[in-house]
């Protein structure tokens, strides 16, 4: 699947940008850390709620900008801000340099997806997005182990890197991506997102629901069930390995199905094998079965941006990928909330996870079916 279509050569760039930018995204996983416990509610709280605005604004930017521009201005500015909040130490311009990154943070996301659904069309869409994917979960592997190297020297030196890498990836893109033309705008009224757009991305933060739920407790929930301490990132590791070779060995034949029907058949096999985590309560059975679902993740890689980018009106299409794109944001706030109700009945938060996870997978198809 993924060299057996070519790339072209502006997507093999981007790919490559986002690569770099990914060699130091550890940063933001450590803001906790580097904030302290007492304003890291405070501090992530903002943090969310700026980079939800923050993808709104890079939408609207591409509606007078080009892609490269908008790219190039969020990484830059994402690399700046990081400066600034490694730089401060009082509690107020540390919350105020956390805001600063929020806003910068994903103003290049839309970009990015505007970008490779301008160069590439049809199949290829879902194998750009598909290998976007797969860039950005091996440049994140490669993160975590230069924040191992790194991380004794203190966490401001992982601000710092990330910045170096944000500002990198900045001068890359201008020196390298084609300047492209600005887009006819978007009629200049008062936008509503369509009914398609609505139940899409319903049913993308429903997805979204269920992966985070997922991700976020299986570390947890091996160790509740009795695992060895080392258990976790094992299993993580391999969940690393196995999504992108499940997308090489039958993205081909899975090329000429539907985004919906992918998309709808493979939430059912998600939200089964969660369904069988959540019975289970041994480690090892809950082990395999997240990674099987991690192989039957990675065969949805690229899914929701295709099938974004196919059914959006070209003026319209930015907005269209910050407002699905926002489902990650909603969910991520709302699925703790989820999980505690759950594993209340449950009896732990492991199975109150999978619990979450299954019933928010099996609601993907039944939206994207609704009309």
């Amino acid at each position: 699947m993924f060299m057996r279509k070519p790339v072209p050569a502006a997507a093999r760039t981007l790919l490559w940008i986002r690569v770099l930018n990914q060699l130091g995204s550890y940063a933001l996983a450590f803001l906790a850390v580097l904030t302290g416990p007492e304003l890291a509610p405070a501090a992530l709280a903002s943090f969310g709620i700026a980079a939800l605005a923050s993808r709104w604004m890079g939408a609207f930017l591409l509606d007078r900008l080009p892609p490269r521009t908008v790219l190039a201005l969020g990484l830059a500015l994402t690399g700046l801000s990081l400066l600034v909040l490694a730089a401060a130490r009082t509690p107020p311009h540390i919350l105020g340099a956390v805001v600063l990154v929020g806003l910068a943070f994903e103003l290049y996301e839309p970009a990015t997806q505007e970008l490779l659904a301008r160069v590439a069309t049809g199949t290829g869409r879902q194998h750009v997005y598909a290998l976007l994917g797969v860039c950005l979960s091996a440049g994140g592997a490669i993160a975590g182990l230069l924040a191992a190297v790194l991380l004794p020297l203190g966490v401001h030196w992982l601000v710092i890197t990330d910045a170096i890498t944000c500002l990198a990836a900045a001068g890359v893109a201008l020196a390298f991506l084609p300047r492209g033309e600005e887009r006819a705008a978007a009629p200049r009224r008062r936008w509503r997102p369509p009914a398609p757009l609505l139940r899409l991305t319903l049913a993308s933060t429903a997805f979204a629901t269920g992966s985070l739920a997922v991700m976020m407790f299986i570390p947890l929930a091996l160790l509740e069930r009795g695992a060895p301490s080392w258990a976790p990132g094992l299993t993580l590791a391999g969940a690393a390995v196995l999504s992108p070779l499940a997308l090489w060995a039958a993205g081909r034949h899975l090329a000429r199905l539907s985004h919906g029907s992918v998309l709808g058949g493979g939430t059912v096999l998600l939200g089964l094998l969660a369904l069988a985590m959540a019975i289970t309560d041994q480690a090892w059975p809950t082990a395999a079965a997240y990674l099987v679902s991690t192989a039957a993740n990675g065969l949805l890689l690229g899914r929701w941006q295709a099938l974004v980018a196919d059914a959006a009106p070209e003026p319209e299409r930015p907005r269209w990928f910050a407002f699905q794109g926002s489902s990650w944001g909603v969910a991520q706030p709302v699925v703790p909330g989820l999980v505690a109700v759950f594993g209340s009945f449950a009896g732990a938060p492991g199975a109150g996870a999978f619990w979450t996870a299954a019933l928010a997978f099996l609601a993907v198809p039944l939206v994207l079916s609704y009309s």
